[in-house]
């Protein structure tokens, strides 16, 4: 049986560190993910997962993530039953973390805004190639591959 999941999103909110009673540490965040087709109006849907990390990946997570940040999270699906204040009860779906990756270049992040004003986010690139590479001199029937 196969359950494996890879979502790329922006964190809603800050992940959220909490410790179990054995002190595991547990993260809890929120991916907001946009879909890759239009709707019949003209705009994106984004879809909305919650996110559980343990151990490692959550100390990572609550260090490295904040609000806004955009993150690949790798992991399964997972559906957990629960009771909710008046006894009813419910399910939730989320996806446990085995791996968090960052989704962008720390200099993007920086410059990247407000979630809210996504689409109007343009990277900026330098003009000119960079000139850390020299040609070598040599014919490339020379070359051991």
């Amino acid at each position: 049986m196969l359950n494996r999941v890879i979502v790329m999103g922006r964190l809603t909110r800050d992940p959220e560190l909490r410790h179990t009673q054995s002190n595991i540490p547990v993260a809890s965040f929120s991916l907001a993910v946009e879909r890759d087709f239009k709707a019949q109006d003209g705009e994106r849907e984004t879809d909305f997962f919650d996110c559980v990390a343990w151990r490692n990946t959550a100390e990572f997570v609550s260090k490295y993530f904040t609000k806004g940040k955009m993150a690949v999270v790798e992991g399964k699906l997972q559906v957990r039953g629960w009771e909710d204040r008046d006894g009813n009860k419910r399910k939730s779906t989320e996806i446990v973390a085995d791996n968090v990756y960052f989704g962008e270049s720390k200099k993007d992040s920086d410059r990247a805004p407000n979630p809210a004003q996504q689409d109007s986010y343009q990277p900026s690139y330098p003009s000119e190639p960079s000139s850390d590479f020299t040609d070598l001199d040599m014919d490339d029937g020379e070359l051991p591959f």
